[in-house]
């Protein structure tokens, strides 16, 4: 069994770590967290060990789970990885770009795994999607959440579209072509509302809104394709597929909804579907596929190298709303 320790129990490390008390892939052995005070009330409430150092928990175990603020990310995860510790890194996988690509070095040369927590690809609603979702040419996202002081030292681009970006990444195999984007300051020093438009050499086109001054939470994406409509409700974890069939209409069921395209065209047949969305934990699942990847030695399902990707596109877009700023 693969030892484990997480850095940084904060809100979404206390999750990690009650996520990874729960699965038998992992033995806890223990955490660190640079507020003493919360590391000793954590120890208590978890009944997990609190260590001093980072360096001493490091030492003690096989994989690293880091849950520290984006600033920290890299500085944990060099010397996770120095020590040749497989690793696992909240979203966004570290601050900048750069930092990403000198990550990608250090993993390559220790020989080790990592994985980026992007835990929308692990959410049972795009799961359920996921199979019915072939070469789309339009997609459009929306990801809304009411207004909280955290995570407001950031753009919203890298608190909450750089889920989205990663989820289109994953689905559009196609180099980028052009980013457009705008994006306004509302009530923190950073954009709290912007809009991404990312153009796809295959013609695909993403359509991304991200706010975090909304007066209700919507985390919806849809996605378009030949003959199908797609529709991924990451929130209420909801799933809907409308699909076109052509369709004799001599033969078609009386009461199917058939729609009619014309003189010397084939009918079409509009069918509806809602795959079942089977209840799961992503944090726990994400943690879980991690830890098959180490031992059956797989390449785990987000590497770091999409987190690069991911970050990278991100910065792209940030640098077009400072672009476009510059102009006003």
């Amino acid at each position: 069994m693969l030892k484990i320790g997480v850095l940084g129990a904060g809100h979404l490390g206390k999750i990690h770590l009650k996520c990874i008390k729960q699965t038998d892939r992992y033995e806890l052995v223990g955490f660190y967290d640079a507020d003493a005070e919360n590391a000793r009330k954590v120890e208590k409430d978890l009944s997990v060990k609190s260590f001093d150092t980072i360096d001493e928990l490091i030492d003690q175990v096989d994989v690293v789970d880091i849950v520290t603020p984006t600033l920290s990310h890299f500085d944990c995860a060099s010397k996770a990885l120095k020590k040749f510790r497989h690793v696992f890194i909240e979203k966004p996988v570290v601050t900048t770009p750069e930092e990403a690509r000198l990550l990608i070095d250090l993993a390559e040369e220790a020989g080790v795994k990592v994985q980026v927590g992007h835990v929308e690809r692990f959410n049972p609603a795009f799961i359920a999607a996921s199979p019915y979702i072939e070469n789309p040419m339009f997609i459009e996202t929306h990801r809304l959440a009411q207004f909280n002081p955290r995570g407001t030292d950031v753009p919203v681009i890298l608190d909450l579209m750089i889920h989205d970006l990663d989820i289109v990444l994953s689905i559009v195999k196609a180099n980028i072509r052009k980013v457009s984007a705008s994006g306004v300051a509302v009530v923190s020093d950073t954009p709290d509302i912007a809009n991404a438009r990312i153009e796809f050499d295959n013609g695909c086109v993403a359509n991304l809104t991200a706010s975090r001054i909304s007066m209700k939470n919507m985390r919806k994406s849809r996605f378009f394709q030949r003959d199908a409509y797609i529709a991924v409700d990451f929130l209420d974890k909801k799933t809907e597929i409308i699909r076109m069939r052509g369709v004799d209409p001599a033969t078609a069921d009386p009461l199917a909804m058939i729609l009619d395209l014309g003189p010397g065209k084939l009918p079409k047949q509009i069918l509806f579907d809602q795959p079942e969305v089977k209840p799961l934990n992503a944090i726990q699942t994400e943690l879980e596929s991690f830890a098959d990847a180490i031992n059956n030695n797989t390449s785990p399902p987000v590497t770091i190298n999409d987190g690069y990707a991911a970050l990278d596109l991100a910065y792209r877009i940030i640098g077009k709303m400072n672009s476009a700023a510059n102009l006003i």
